[in-house]
């Protein structure tokens, strides 16, 4: 099956950027370098075109009844504009992905309902035609009323992350959005191309995630980057163009969870507990998996995800051995890199709760020798 492509795809190409396939979709993995990247967006600001993420609008008079019970947060409780984050569970309460729950602004321009509210929630890459067939079966097995659109084709999606990603937005943006407070959402017109707005992301800093129509993508890419488009050259002004290796770095950094790696319900079967993303969870509300997430939360877990730092020279990797001081092995590695950042060698992995507590002494296998490495709390930048 051909790889799917952004819409801005032969740009990237053009301006220099390196390509991975990832969840099916070949995507920029870096332009300049991660670390120039990176860089930028601990320092400055970095637009990402994560296209690759999926779309999904819930409307119709039972577009909450159902979201809230696919969803393991509390999607009733959104006003409009506002954004949760949650796990999508199955009965046994294992994670199949996470995602963001958008309320729509009611602004018919941006598909909201006055009548009743509509959702935008977005599945991780690749999982976009999954996430639409399971809100669309159980629809239909429950006897709800709402209507359920993969509009991932339809729009580009960027990132703008960074601490002068504010102002940057600001130069462009024609209404409010740069005001808004975190997982907020509302329309706007950058360089006059309406897009929807949100203060989200993925990477520990503060920043925008935007939904651009697919077929205007360059006009906004243009005027955030600071590309003349009269003659293609960049002035130097905007925000440096990031790709997937940066991002990974940073969301390392922060702590969070990547979808098919830090969690899979086959390969890494983990629930939100596990996970530790707990405050995900509202057992008030009714959603799938919920009964066996309250018997989670009232017996404990045997396992948790932790962070870790080497003391001695090599870098984590996914899939390598976490032993203790005996050299049992007692964990796998689901993630890790070398931080940019704090120039350390970090990784993240589920190990027994004995061996959770920060400041834990473990070991990482690392080409065959086993490295030391201290368990510390989550996110690894503290601000």
């Amino acid at each position: 099956m051909p790889l799917r492509t952004p819409p801005l795809r032969a740009l990237h190409a053009d301006r220099g950027a390196k390509f991975t396939e990832f969840g099916g979709w070949d995507m920029p993995v870096e332009f300049d370098s991660i670390r120039t990247e990176h860089d930028a967006v601990r320092e400055s600001a970095g637009l990402f075109d994560v296209s690759h993420m999926g779309e999904i609008v819930v409307s119709g008079p039972d577009a909450t009844a159902l979201t809230d019970r696919l969803v393991t947060n509390d999607v009733a409780a959104l006003d409009p504009g506002q954004a949760v984050y949650a796990a999508i569970t199955d009965a046994d309460g294992v994670m199949h992905d996470d995602t963001v729950v958008y309320r729509l602004p009611k602004d018919e321009t941006h598909r909201a309902a006055d009548e009743a509210p509509a959702y935008l929630f977005v599945p991780n890459a690749g999982h976009d035609e999954w996430a639409h067939g399971r809100w669309c079966d159980y629809r239909d097995e429950w006897g709800l009323e709402a209507t359920v659109e993969n509009v991932t084709d339809d729009w580009a999606m960027f990132a703008l992350q960074g601490p002068d990603a504010e102002a940057h937005l600001r130069d462009v943006a024609d209404g409010s959005s740069p005001d808004l407070g975190r997982f907020e959402m509302t329309g706007d017109a950058v360089a006059g191309v309406d897009c929807l707005i949100a203060r989200t992301g993925y990477t520990g800093e503060d920043g925008f995630e935007l939904l651009v129509p697919w077929g205007k993508a360059e006009i906004v890419w243009a005027a955030l980057t600071g590309v003349d488009g009269d003659d293609g050259e960049d002035e130097g002004s905007g925000a440096q163009p990031c790709g997937l290796g940066a991002r990974d770095t940073l969301r390392i950094e922060a702590g969070f969870l990547l979808a098919g790696q830090d969690f899979h319900p086959e390969d890494e079967p983990r629930n939100p507990y596990e996970a530790g993303i707990g405050f995900v969870v509202k057992l008030d509300t009714e959603f799938v998996g919920r009964d066996a997430l309250e018997r989670v939360d009232a017996e404990g877990v045997d396992e948790q995800f932790v962070g870790f730092r080497l003391v001695e020279r090599g870098v984590p990797r996914n899939g390598y051995d976490i032993t203790n001081t005996d050299g049992k092995v007692i964990g796998t590695v689901t993630s890790g890199t070398m931080s940019p950042t704090l120039d350390e060698p970090i990784g993240m992995g589920y190990v027994p709760v004995d061996y959770a507590d920060p400041g834990t002494t473990i070991r990482v296998v690392v080409r065959g020798q086993q490295k030391k490495a201290r368990v510390q709390t989550l996110p690894f930048l503290n601000g």
